[in-house]
C-alpha cells in the first residue's frame, strides 16, 4: 500500500484503484505533476480501507478489478464518501456505463485512455462545489436565498441539502448538481448537452446518455414516478425540466 506524500502545496486527495500496477503508477504520476496527494491501491479490499482513512475527493477506480470488482467497492464507498468516482472500464459498450454509473459513479473512461483528458476531467468536476457543512452566521443566512420549493419538494442550493415533507433526501453530488440546474430555470427545458455543460463541464466529451442514467437515479430518491413525474420531467425529443411538484 503507498502513502502519499506529504507536500506542503498538496491539494486534493486522489485514491488510484487498479490491478494493473503500470497503469496506476502512470496515472498516478500525472496526478503528481498536478500536486495532487496521490495513494495507490491494486484490490478491491485494500481501495475501500485506504478510502476510509484518507477521505479522498475523488477516486479513480477500476471497473475489472479481482476479487471485490469495481461495482461493489462503488456501492460500499457510497455509503461512507461522497467523493467523486470515475470509473475505468474496458470496453464502451452501453451495458459497462450503466454498471458502474448504477452504483452511483460520477463519470467514467474507456481503456485505453489518455492520462491528460482524466486528469483533465478530473479537475473539471473539482471545480463543481463539494458538500461541506460549515457554521453559518445570522447575517449571513440573511443574505441566503431561500430553498426553492416545488411542492413538497425544497431545493437548499446553499446547503446543498434537499427535502420531501420536510425529510431530508440523500443524494450523490451529481445528483444534486443536476437538480440545481433544473431548479435554476424552471422554466426552461434543458437538452443532455445542457445538462452536461452545466453539471460536467464543456470540456466533457462523453456520451451524452450519462444524463440519462442519473436522471433515473435521481427519480428513484425523489419517489418519481417516470410515467408521471412531478419533478423530472421529461419533454421527449428535446431533454428534461423541472415540474411544479404538483
Amino acid at each position: 500500500m503507498e502513502k502519499p506524500a506529504a507536500t506542503p502545496s498538496a491539494g486534493y486527495r486522489a485514491l488510484v484503484v487498479d490491478d494493473e500496477v503500470p497503469l496506476a503508477e502512470v496515472v498516478a504520476s500525472y496526478l503528481r505533476r498536478e500536486q495532487f496527494d496521490v495513494s495507490l491501491a491494486h484490490s478491491g479490499a485494500d481501495a475501500l480501507a485506504q478510502a476510509r482513512e484518507i477521505d479522498p475527493d475523488v477516486v479513480i477506480l477500476d471497473l475489472a478489478l479481482p476479487g471485490i470488482d469495481g461495482v461493489e467497492v462503488c456501492r460500499q464507498l457510497r455509503t461512507f464518501s461522497d467523493a467523486y468516482v470515475v470509473m475505468l472500464t474496458a470496453r464502451d459498450t452501453e451495458m459497462d456505463t450503466i454498471v458502474g454509473l448504477s452504483v452511483g459513479a460520477d463519470d467514467y473512461v474507456t481503456k485505453p485512455f489518455s492520462p491528460r483528458e482524466l486528469v483533465a476531467r478530473i479537475r473539471a468536476m473539482l471545480r463543481r462545489p463539494r458538500t461541506v457543512a460549515t457554521p453559518i452566521s445570522a447575517a449571513t443566512a440573511a443574505d441566503e436565498p431561500p430553498p426553492r420549493a416545488f411542492g413538497p419538494l425544497a431545493i437548499d442550493v446553499a446547503g446543498r441539502q434537499v427535502f420531501i415533507d420536510d425529510e431530508p433526501v440523500l443524494l450523490t453530488r451529481t445528483e444534486f448538481d443536476i437538480l440545481a440546474a433544473l431548479s435554476s430555470r424552471p422554466a426552461v427545458v434543458f437538452s443532455r448537452r445542457q445538462l452536461l455543460e452545466a453539471v460536467w463541464g464543456d470540456s466533457w466529451g462523453g456520451n451524452e446518455h450519462l444524463v440519462d442514467v442519473h436522471i433515473g437515479h435521481l427519480r428513484r430518491k425523489l419517489a418519481d414516478d417516470p410515467a408521471d413525474p412531478r419533478y423530472v420531467i421529461t419533454v421527449r425529443g428535446v431533454g428534461y425540466r423541472m415540474g411544479s411538484g404538483q
